[in-house]
């Protein structure tokens, strides 16, 4: 009777064991084979690349140069032969409407040099050209404000900074070497809540100051403000708190610490210091964020209902033309679907693409169709398309080269990646990693439940160019972004054939809101 439980157990736990790490993973070779060919000889990166920078140009959230990127790509979606194609309603959009027309800086004594710079998204316009001199604002306290009233108004004012140049001896690109994919490929140990640190402390405290600054100077009537933003003299794109209706802000430059520290340390040492500045920006309204949405339907009868979803972020900053970040993860997913579609690819599930807009200012594309299709944001109830989500993939890390994907902590999923990857092991994807990434909108999904991932991609020089007027075609390896259309039409292939949806997360009933105990990998968004 003992042996007999014993055999029993035993038998339970093989059953078991089977259904939680299937020990086959149907591939089919054939496809992956045609998936690569068709990738590596007749790639539309290129041209893609080029048709959503140079030619779309810079894509701001609520800017007309996001409309123009949104109509390019649905018309390239149609061209491909997707289908549903359309643009479609996301979320409001507090902030509106805003374009940057034209923008000129120089400083013209002691001497005559003109500066790279980048205006402040939703910040206002100059009176023209304007000649003033700069004052250095050397505030630490509140207190300190009051030595400048009454004294800044027409003037040019460097706001208060403490970023420096540091020499580094860091490559300006790099890729993964194995011993950093070993590393990220194991778990790291969770954390328990914790209290805001002291880096996060003096953060919040400048940000309070950064406010009583804000408010002093639009009512001393300062004429233009400068920020210390960015290195090797390329300013960076960053934007005003701004709501649609509210008094447009100050004309606000973000210039990079060459200049910042130039004219600082001239004025430091008594020398008087000039510049001429004209800046035109246009306000209007713009109250929706966009999506660009199509697709490969569905060929089976019963799971043609069911969605594999891939995506991306079409906005981007007002500076270069939004290459890396993330022009790079539209053109791959497109292409993805390209390849689909040119090899004949018949998916049992629907095939979708998503270009999201607005997720610099808060995953707001990827969160409104969450909150469209899925979930229902007061009541947390499911919508019926939320047991028809099959899994979603992204990619938002640069232009670099896929070498493995992030569970999310799912490792349910773990052995059927294992087995995904194989076929690209010659190609140098081997590693998969059971850590969170954070800071892109795989986040909507995997916040409700739902199988949603990101690839662990080569950083080469995202660092340097992100968020910068220098993100632009050149940033791009094309050779990386066709290995990567190649990984994720396969991946999307496989996830739309599978007989069952990927596995989804226990549901982790704690104390502790899943936010706390989670420990992101490093991310690059």
């Amino acid at each position: 009777m003992k042996n007999k439980k014993i055999s029993s157990s035993l038998g339970f736990l093989i059953i078991f064991s089977a259904l939680l790490y299937p020990q086959t993973e149907k591939i089919d070779l054939g496809m992956i084979y045609l998936i690569k060919q068709e990738g590596m000889r007749n790639s539309q990166i290129e041209e893609l690349a080029h048709g959503l920078t140079d030619f779309a140009g810079p894509r701001l959230t609520g800017s007309t140069g996001s409309q123009r990127g949104n109509e390019w790509a649905k018309k390239k979606m149609e061209e491909f032969g997707f289908q549903n194609v359309r643009i479609e309603e996301a979320r409001d959009f507090s902030r509106g409407g805003w374009d940057n027309l034209k923008t000129y800086a120089a400083m013209t004594s002691p001497y005559y040099i003109n500066f790279a710079c980048n205006p402040v998204a939703w910040t206002g316009s100059t009176k023209g050209l304007i000649k003033s001199s700069v004052v250095l604002l050397d505030a630490r306290t509140e207190e300190d404000l009051e030595k400048y009233r009454g004294k800044l108004a027409g003037k040019i004012v460097l706001m208060p900074s403490t970023s420096t140049y540091e020499l580094s001896f860091e490559p300006l690109a790099s890729r993964y070497s194995d011993e950093q994919l070993k590393q990220i490929s194991q778990a790291v140990q969770q954390q328990g809540r914790r209290q805001p640190s002291g880096d996060m402390a003096n953060y919040l405290a400048q940000r309070a100051l950064r406010n009583k600054i804000n408010e002093f100077i639009r009512n001393e009537g300062v004429a233009v403000i400068l920020n210390n933003a960015g290195t090797f003299n390329v300013p960076r794109s960053t934007g005003a708190t701004y709501k649609a209706g509210d008094p447009e802000p100050v004309a606000e430059l973000n210039i990079p610490v060459e200049a910042y520290g130039r004219m600082e340390r001239l004025l430091r040492h008594d020398v008087p210091v000039e510049m001429e500045i004209e800046i035109l920006n246009r306000f209007f309204d713009s109250p929706k964020i966009y999506n660009v949405i199509g697709e490969i339907p569905g060929t089976d009868k019963v799971l043609k209902n069911e969605v594999v979803l891939l995506g991306a972020h079409i906005d981007s900053w007002h500076g270069g033309t939004g290459a890396a970040d993330n022009a790079s993860g539209c053109i791959v997913m497109m292409e993805a679907l390209r390849i689909l579609k040119s090899i004949g690819a018949s998916p049992k599930r629907t095939i979708r693409i998503a270009l999201w807009g607005g997720e610099e200012q808060g995953l707001n594309g990827s969160r409104g169709y969450v909150e469209k299709y899925l979930v229902d944001p007061q009541t947390r109830e499911h919508k019926p398309d939320y047991d028809k989500f099959a899994a979603y993939f992204n990619m938002d890390n640069g232009s670099g080269k896929y070498r493995g994907i992030y569970l999310q902590e799912n490792d349910l999923v773990r052995p059927v990646f294992e087995e995904w990857i194989k076929p690209f092991a010659d190609m140098g994807v081997t590693t998969i990693s059971i850590r969170n990434t954070g800071g892109t909108d795989h986040q909507s999904f995997d916040a409700v439940g739902l199988p949603g991932f990101q690839f662990i991609q080569d950083e080469l020089e995202y660092g340097r160019g992100y968020h910068t007027v220098m993100d632009t075609y050149e940033r791009l390896v094309m050779a990386d972004l066709r290995h990567n259309a190649i990984v994720t039409a396969a991946f999307a292939y496989n996830a739309a054939m599978r007989d069952a949806k990927l596995p989804r997360k226990p549901v982790l009933k704690s104390s502790v809101p899943e936010q706390q105990v989670r420990v992101p990998a490093p991310s690059m968004n």
